[in-house]
């Protein structure tokens, strides 16, 4: 695996998962196998799981770890080629990644949508810095339009609920907030779904359609009891519209999940990539609730990265 960034850096996603879950039984079973390396982590935004997990995966493993908070800590970075630097960004992301690349032997970079240009962020502004200058693998801690160390989590996480030989039903469905969010997760964890062996669906009002080049063929369903029944799992999460980009079209219909449209489901373990506005997204009574595997999600984390940083690590022997 050179760069690690979505779905389809992975050259078999059953075996990744198996190895995540070996880990997880074991996370010290190779204390020394980056020893010598460094990886640096680049948050360009706010976290708290991809943060702490990355740094107990890669501790584990032996690597020394170098966390750069890049929006409070470095200089201001400019993006755009080109530019004349004459106005609050010092130092351009070429020079910042250039410098990384004699200091780390693995970068993880953290960048959220601008939500500002939809180009850009389709385009992956940001991600696409790194994956140009940088001169060693380059893992997403999220970018723009993907969350894939929290979409190969929510594989581990399903993986180890789902005991049956019959297909489960997987329903990712939309949830209100109170700003605009990005789709970053949502499409992340479709083109996951679209790998695992799943009958999956996507749930959201009118106007909130994610990008199809994401979607694909996925059902997509507009009516959130329809999408939910006999459903196994189901993935809440927020996201702004993608055709009117960022936009919160009015919803007229109660999007929040509780435990009265649990009743429509096979009694469906409930998931969520966390954080999560209680109340609002989802009830108390169905994040406390023994249908909850929220947190256990939030524990795989660590496995999913550092399977991703093992496997990295074999590719630099």
């Amino acid at each position: 695996m050179k760069n690690f960034t979505s779905v389809y850096d992975i050259e078999n996603l059953q075996d990744i998962i198996a190895k995540a879950l070996k880990i997880k039984e074991n996370p010290l079973e190779n204390p020394s196998k980056g020893k010598g390396k460094t990886i640096g982590l680049v948050f360009l935004n706010s976290s708290l799981r991809t943060r702490l997990s990355s740094q107990i995966a890669a501790q584990n493993l032996g690597l020394n770890v170098l966390t750069l908070n890049a929006a409070q800590e470095a200089w201001n970075l400019e993006f755009a080629d080109g530019t004349v630097m004459n106005g609050d960004t010092v130092e351009h992301i070429k020079d910042a990644i250039e410098v990384l690349n004699q200091y780390c032997n693995i970068i993880a970079v953290r960048c959220f949508a601008g939500m500002k240009s939809k180009e850009d962020d389709v385009n992956e502004s940001i991600l696409s810095q790194f994956l140009k200058h940088a001169k060693v693998p380059v893992v997403s801690l999220e970018s723009a339009t993907r969350h894939p160390l929290q979409s190969l989590a929510d594989c581990i996480t399903i993986k180890e609920h789902w005991k049956d030989n019959r297909k489960p039903k997987v329903v990712l469905t939309w949830a209100p907030h109170i700003k605009p969010i990005a789709q970053a997760v949502g499409n992340s964890f479709t083109e996951w779904m679209q790998q695992m062996d799943v009958d999956f669906v996507i749930a959201n009002p009118e106007g909130y359609d994610l990008d199809k080049n994401f979607t694909k063929d996925t059902k997509v369903i507009h009516n959130q009891d329809e999408a939910l029944k006999d459903a196994d799992f189901i993935y809440v999460k927020n996201w702004s519209s993608f055709e009117d980009y960022t936009a919160m079209p009015k919803v007229q219909e109660n999007w929040m999940l509780t435990n009265e449209k649990l009743e429509l489901t096979n009694e469906a373990k409930v998931m969520h990539c966390l954080p999560v506005r209680r109340n609002l997204e989802l009830r108390d009574e169905v994040m406390d609730g023994e249908n909850s595997i929220i947190y256990q999600q939030a524990r795989n984390r660590i496995f999913s990265a550092q399977a991703v940083f093992s496997e990295i690590l074999d590719e630099l022997k």
